[in-house]
């Protein structure tokens, strides 16, 4: 009697161990593809230039130059456009984007560096934060939630330029040079796809370029930063990492390449799995050229990448072994909600699109 229920206490025990399976294990387990197709469908078209991208609360925000912003439903595909201008210049340009449950900050490239955050409930602007310097120049944001927020820049100092906010945005301390990595002249970073930050838990990665392709490292966000080399190209104004995005903390990719040689396949894309301290290059003279952001497809286990460009948009279905153009059609920036659909922002133009 006591073997027949210690028997059944083991199948019981095992049954609970196969049923306690998260959705997010059974999601990474759905069939591996060879090849997809991409089916795009036109959202906006208008004379903004689009290089910051995110999703939250149920809609897509957007951000771009002449200092306009907007939200598409991403139910019903509808397109709200707003303008903020600071002390009537126009000319600004919305380069950085970061939306959470209840805000949307967006963060101006060049002088003056300007931080609005926009409450969903009522659409109220508020301007948060300025910074004039003639070199001030922000090139990504990312907030872990509505109250921490980090943003990432060119060096006003000897040091690149980091603002930290721990209460909504409502207040921004910039980092001290002696709590960062030594600078390396000519050093900055590309305000291209609001791409070269990433951050997982209390993780945060930096991505520069031109002098120097480094990964700026904290575990703590934001408070102790260590850094890593990576095996990308550098040393001219225009060329090392333009795109990073880690989907755990070991796993991590990055892309980039020269803006003026964007056909060059050559030590422009690369992946680690030690959290960003070693990197291997991905099918280095294969695959895209310079490309302006790069993503995990989700609920893939980090085995699809899909990375975007002004030459194309290319997808990989093996870490990036191998890669397949999946249209001519250039694009800055792309935010994937799940394994098949996503929006992909550029020149006057934002679309829709799934993976088939």
């Amino acid at each position: 009697m006591k073997k027949i229920l210690f028997f059944a206490l083991i199948v019981l025990s095992t049954a609970c161990k196969e049923n306690t399976e998260t959705s997010e294990q059974k999601e990474d387990k759905q069939e591996s593809r060879n090849d997809v197709t991409i089916e795009m469908t036109e959202v906006l078209t208008d004379t903004i230039s689009i290089r910051a991208l995110d999703y939250g609360d149920g809609d897509y925000w957007f951000s771009g130059n002449n200092g306009q912003y907007g939200r598409i439903d991403a139910t019903t595909g509808k397109v709200e456009m707003s303008k903020v201008t600071f002390d009537e210049n126009e000319n600004i340009e919305y380069r950085s984007i970061a939306v959470t449950d209840q805000y949307t900050y967006i963060l101006s490239a060049g002088n003056p560096a300007l931080v609005y955050k926009i409450t969903h409930a009522n659409n109220d602007v508020k301007l948060v934060y300025t910074e004039v310097e003639e070199r001030v120049f922000y090139d990504s944001m990312k907030f872990w939630n509505d109250q921490e927020g980090i943003a990432f820049g060119d060096p006003t100092e000897d040091c690149l330029s980091v603002i930290k906010t721990f209460d909504g945005g409502e207040s921004w301390a910039k980092c001290k040079c002696t709590y960062l990595p030594e600078f390396i002249k000519d050093e900055a970073a590309f305000a291209a796809s609001n791409s070269n930050i990433s951050i997982y838990k209390d993780n945060v990665w930096l991505a520069t370029g031109g002098a120097a392709a480094r990964i700026l490292h904290s575990k703590d966000r934001g408070s102790t930063w260590e850094e890593y080399a990576t095996p990308m190209i550098a040393g001219s104004q225009m060329a090392g990492i333009f795109a990073i995005d880690f989907i755990d903390e070991k796993r991590g990719i990055m892309i980039g390449g020269d803006w003026n040689k964007k056909e060059d396949n050559l030590y422009n894309k690369a992946i680690t799995f030690d959290g960003g301290k070693n990197w291997k290059l991905m099918s280095s003279g294969n695959g895209p050229g310079y490309c302006s952001d790069i993503v995990f497809v989700p609920e893939t286990d980090g085995k699809e990448l899909f990375a975007v460009g002004s030459e194309g948009i290319w997808w990989s279905g093996s870490q990036g072994d191998d890669w397949i153009k999946l249209t001519e059609e250039g694009f800055y920036t792309v935010r994937m909600i799940n394994r098949n659909e996503g929006y992909l922002a550029g020149r006057n133009k934002i679309s829709s699109f799934s993976l088939q």
